[in-house]
C-alpha cells in the first residue's frame, strides 16, 4: 500500500491533500523520523512536535518565495522531507549527507542557516525590511520556541519589529521545553497565558473572518471558540498532557466569564492584553499546534493581516512516540536507539565515563565541601552534567535559560560577593558571551570559572556546534587562565584548581568518552602555568622532536612518539596543561633543544595553542622549526564520526609522520629505522 509520503516530493504536493490526508501524512512522517533518528541519532522530540505545524505552513505558503526561519533549526527535519530531500533523508547527520540544521547551501528552501537559539526573529525582520524596501510581496515567517524568549537577541528583535514593518508573521511554538524544562519568568508568563486564555479584539476578528468562510468550515469555527467567544478553549484543552501534569487550560462554563480576565478589546496595558500586544503585535492564541485545520485557517488569517502578528501554538515535544513524550529531555538530542521502545543502543564493551559525567561528578564532590561553589547552566543541565547537582544540591545549582551572555555576567556578579560560580557551557555557545567574559569578568579580575564542554568536534552536528575557536578568542584576554586536561583525572584537578583562583578561568574539554584512567578520590591543586613531561628524550644522537599534545590530543602525541621512535627519532612528549599562561620554562627548554617542535590541538590553527608557542619562541629569538597540527581556516562540515574528519583534515599520526619525514628529508637527516 502506497504512502502519502511517497507521493509528496515537493511543497506543492502538500497543497493537494485534504485535511484527512494531511493527518495521515503526519503519522507517516513521524514514523519516518523515528526510524531514521533511531539509526543516525539526532533531534527527535522537537521534530515530532512540529509535524502538523510544518504541514500547515506548506499548505498555506510557498517556499522558496515565502521564507521560513526556524529558530535553532534543529526542528527542520519535517521541512527537509517536504522540500525535495526525502530520498536523502536517511543520510541526515552522516558523512556527506544532509545537515541536521537549516543550511542555505543545501537547499533553496532553507533561506537562513541556524544552530544557535534566538536568531530567527532578527533575521526574519532583516528579510522583511529588505522586502519592503525592494517592493516585493514575500511572506516572512519566523518560527521560534518559548525557550528562545529567554534569549536576549529575541527581545532586541521584538523591540524593533512593529516599528520596522507592517507585514511579519511570528509563530511561537510553545512546548515548555528547550532541552530541559524551561525556567524563569517568561516560562511562568506563558503558562499563565495557557491557564487563562484571554479574549481580545483579534480573536473576535478571527471569528468574524471564519464566519465568512463556506459552510463546510462552520464546525471549525465552533472548535476554535465557544459560543460566547470567550477564548480558544477547546483548541487548548485537546492537547495531550505529559505524565503528572495538570490540564493547561480549564474550560470555563459557558455562562461564566473568567473571574480574572475581562473583555477589554485587546487594548494595551489591560488585564487581557498579552506581552506581544504591548510590543505592537496582534496576538492570536493559544491554539492546538497539532490541529491541522485550525493551524491552516490561523495561518491564512495571519497571511492577510496588515500588521505584525504572533500565533501562539501549543505543541507536545515528542508527540507520537511515547518514549520521547515521557522523556523529552533525553530525546531532544539523542544517539541511536531501538525504535520499538526507545532504549539506547549500548556498546558491546564497557566504555569510559563521558567528560560530561566526570564534570558533573566532580562538581558534586567539590560543592559538598565548599558551599561557595555554584554550578550555572544556560538551559542544559543534562547535556553538561549539572543535572546531578540539580538533584542532590539544588541550592548550589542555577539554570538561567538560553542566555549565555546573562549567565556570564550573572556569574561575575556572584563572584563579587565571595562565591566561585562555575558556568557550564558548550564551547560553541560560549562564543556568544565573549564581550561579557572580557568586560565583566577579565577586566575586573573576577573568579568566574567557565567549563567549556564540546571543545573540539561535535561531529554529527557540524559547523554550528564544533567548538574550534575558543582558544583564539580567550587567549588574548588579560587576567584569563586557560587550561585543558589530557584525561579525566587531570580534569578533576583542573576543576578543583579553578575554583581556588582569584582570576577568571576557562577549561576546555571535548564531547564524548574520556580516556579511561582512574580518578583519585581527592583532587589536588595544580600549579598555575606548569605543564608535565610525559616522555623524556633518550640519550642518543638521533634527531630530537618535541611533541606538545594539548588536552585530548596528548594521546595522539604519545602514539606519534611511539611510531617516530621506531623510525629512529628521539621523541619527547609534553602535556602543556595550560594554554595561558604557558609553561615558559618547558617551552623554552624544548624549543631550544629540539630539532623540530610539533604542536597538536583540537582547535583551529589560527590563533590557537600552536600559535601561542610560535609567538613565544619567536619573542625569545628561538627559531626552531614548528609544525602545527590543528584544524584549517574554514568551517568544518559534519560527519558521522570525529575520526573521519580528523583523517580528512590531517589530525592524525600518519600526518605527523609525513610532516616529520618531509622536514628531515629536506635536511638530509633521515635516521635509520629502529627495530
Amino acid at each position: 500500500m502506497s504512502r502519502y509520503l511517497d507521493m509528496v516530493n515537493m511543497p506543492e504536493h502538500v497543497k493537494k491533500l485534504t485535511p484527512e490526508q494531511l493527518v495521515a501524512l503526519a503519522s507517516e512522517i513521524r514514523t519516518e523520523i523515528v526510524q531514521v533518528v533511531a539509526n543516525n541519532g539526532g533531534h527527535l522530540a522537537s521534530n515530532l512536535g512540529v509535524v502538523e505545524l510544518t504541514l500547515a505552513l506548506h499548505s498555506v505558503f510557498e517556499t522558496p518565495k515565502d521564507k521560513f526561519l526556524w529558530d535553532v533549526s534543529h526542528q527542520i527535519y519535517v521541512h527537509k522531507l517536504l522540500t525535495g530531500r526525502k530520498e536523502r533523508f536517511a543520510t541526515i547527520r552522516r558523512t556527506g549527507g544532509l545537515s541536521g540544521f537549516a543550511l542555505r547551501s543545501e537547499s533553496e528552501h532553507d533561506c537562513f542557516g541556524a544552530g544557535h537559539a534566538g536568531t530567527a526573529l532578527s533575521a526574519a525582520l532583516g528579510m522583511a525590511v529588505a522586502r519592503d524596501k525592494r517592493g516585493t510581496d514575500e511572506n516572512v515567517i519566523a518560527i521560534f520556541g518559548d525557550a528562545a524568549l529567554t534569549n536576549g537577541i529575541s527581545f532586541e528583535a521584538l523591540n524593533n519589529i512593529a516599528s520596522s514593518t507592517k507585514k511579519f508573521i511570528a509563530i511561537l511554538n510553545d512546548n515548555k521545553w528547550s532541552i530541559d524544562r524551561n525556567v524563569g519568568a517568561i516560562a511562568s508568563y506563558l503558562n499563565r497565558l495557557l491557564m487563562r486564555p484571554t479574549f481580545n479584539k483579534l480573536q473576535k476578528e478571527f471569528e468574524r473572518w471564519l464566519s465568512k468562510l463556506p459552510d463546510q468550515h462552520a464546525n471549525l469555527a465552533k472548535r476554535i471558540s465557544t459560543k460566547t467567544g470567550e477564548a480558544f478553549k477547546l483548541a487548548v484543552t485537546s492537547i495531550s498532557m505529559r505524565p503528572n501534569e495538570t490540564q493547561v487550560a480549564p474550560v470555563f462554563p459557558d455562562d461564566m466569564e473568567d473571574p480574572e480576565v475581562g473583555d477589554t478589546g485587546g487594548k494595551g496595558g489591560s488585564a487581557s492584553s498579552s506581552f506581544f500586544e504591548d510590543m505592537g503585535f496582534k496576538y492570536l492564541g493559544p491554539m492546538d499546534g497539532h490541529d491541522i485545520p485550525t493551524l491552516i485557517r490561523a495561518l491564512q488569517f495571519a497571511k492577510e493581516c496588515d500588521s505584525p502578528i504572533v500565533l501562539h501554538i501549543i505543541t507536545t515535544k515528542g508527540k507520537g512516540f511515547e518514549p520521547a513524550m515521557l522523556q523529552p529531555s533525553r530525546f531532544h538530542g539523542t544517539g541511536p536507539y531501538d525504535p520499538t521502545d526507545g532504549h539506547a543502543i549500548k556498546p558491546n564493551k564497557p566504555v569510559p565515563p563521558t567528560w560530561q559525567k566526570v564534570f558533573g561528578d566532580t562538581m558534586y564532590k567539590i560543592c559538598q565541601s565548599d558551599k561557595k561553589v555554584v554550578g550555572i547552566t544556560a538551559a542544559m543541565p543534562n547535556g553538561t552534567g549539572l543535572d546531578l547537582l540539580e538533584r542532590e544540591l539544588p541550592d548550589q545549582y542555577i539554570d538561567v535559560g538560553i542566555a549565555e551572555e546573562h549567565a556570564a555576567i550573572f556569574a561575575a556578579g556572584m563572584a563579587t560577593m565571595g562565591y566561585h560560580p562555575v558556568v557550564a557551557v558548550y564551547s560553541t555557545f560560549m562564543q556568544r558571551a565573549f564581550d561579557c567574559i572580557m568586560h565583566d569578568a577579565a577586566l575586573q579580575r573576577l573568579p568566574v570559572v567557565y567549563c567549556m564542554d564540546r571543545a573540539g568536534l561535535s561531529a554529527n552536528d557540524g559547523p554550528t556546534h564544533h567548538g574550534l575557536f575558543d582558544i583564539s578568542f580567550l587567549r588574548p584576554l588579560p587576567n584569563m587562565i586557560l587550561m585543558t586536561p589530557r584525561n579525566e583525572d587531570e580534569f578533576q584537578d583542573m576543576i578543583y584548581t579553578a575554583t581556588r583562583q582569584n582570576l577568571p578561568v576557562a577549561i576546555r574539554y571535548p564531547r564524548g568518552c574520556a580516556e579511561g584512567v582512574d580518578i583519585k578520590e581527592t583532587p589536588v591543586l595544580l600549579e598555575i602555568g606548569k605543564g608535565e613531561v610525559i616522555q623524556e628524550w633518550e640519550k642518543n644522537n638521533a634527531p630530537k622532536i618535541a611533541l606538545f599534545g594539548l588536552g585530548n590530543m596528548n594521546s595522539m602525541a604519545v602514539q606519534a612518539a611511539e611510531e617516530l621512535s621506531l623510525r629512529g627519532y628521539n621523541t619527547a612528549v609534553i602535556d602543556p596543561r595550560f594554554i595561558k599562561p604557558l609553561d615558559e620554562e618547558l617551552t623554552l627548554f624544548y624549543g631550544r633543544e629540539a630539532d623540530l617542535v610539533i604542536t597538536i590541538e583540537d582547535h583551529v590553527i589560527k590563533g590557537g595553542y600552536g600559535a601561542a608557542v610560535l609567538e613565544f619562541l619567536n619573542d625569545h629569538d628561538i627559531h626552531t622549526p614548528i609544525v602545527r597540527i590543528g584544524w584549517p581556516d574554514k568551517f568544518v562540515e559534519h560527519a558521522s564520526t570525529p575520526d573521519e574528519l580528523r583523517s580528512k583534515y590531517g589530525l592524525s599520526v600518519e600526518t605527523i609522520f609525513e610532516k616529520v619525514t618531509l622536514h628531515f628529508q629536506k635536511l638530509n637527516k633521515i635516521p635509520e629505522r629502529q627495530f
